[in-house]
């Protein structure tokens, strides 16, 4: 029996449709200037190209190979930054959770949380 797979929406982008849609941004949030810069650049190409457009970042990237990388702001900082990049470039936002203790409070900016594969 065929797979039916029902359309369903992340913010304002129809996923499941069979329409291309593009997921993309900073591997981690580095800053909001930074972060808000990339939202606003990818989504005017997007918008150009008519290809709906969903931001990610993570706030936490604990996968570093080095544990002197730079992980991120911290997660109350970069969950405000997800948040505005939400609201001020007016994008759908996908980010991955690390604990379950932090699942509610990126679900407040997020549109889309991702488990990452590590854990």
């Amino acid at each position: 029996m065929p797979v039916v797979v029902k359309p369903f929406k992340v913010g304002s982008v129809e996923v499941g449709g069979g329409g291309l849609f593009l997921i993309a941004g900073p591997c981690v949030v580095e800053s909001e200037s930074h972060a808000l810069k990339m939202a606003h650049a990818i989504r005017s190409i997007t918008e150009r190209v008519g290809v709906p457009y969903i931001f990610k970042a993570s706030y936490d990237k604990a996968n570093r190979t080095s544990i002197n990388a730079h992980r991120g702001p911290g997660i109350d900082e970069a969950l405000s930054i997800l948040g505005r990049v939400r609201n001020d470039a007016g994008v759908a936002v996908l980010t991955d959770v690390h604990e379950v203790s932090q699942v509610r409070a990126a679900a407040e900016v997020a549109d889309v949380l991702q488990i990452p594969a590590f854990l």
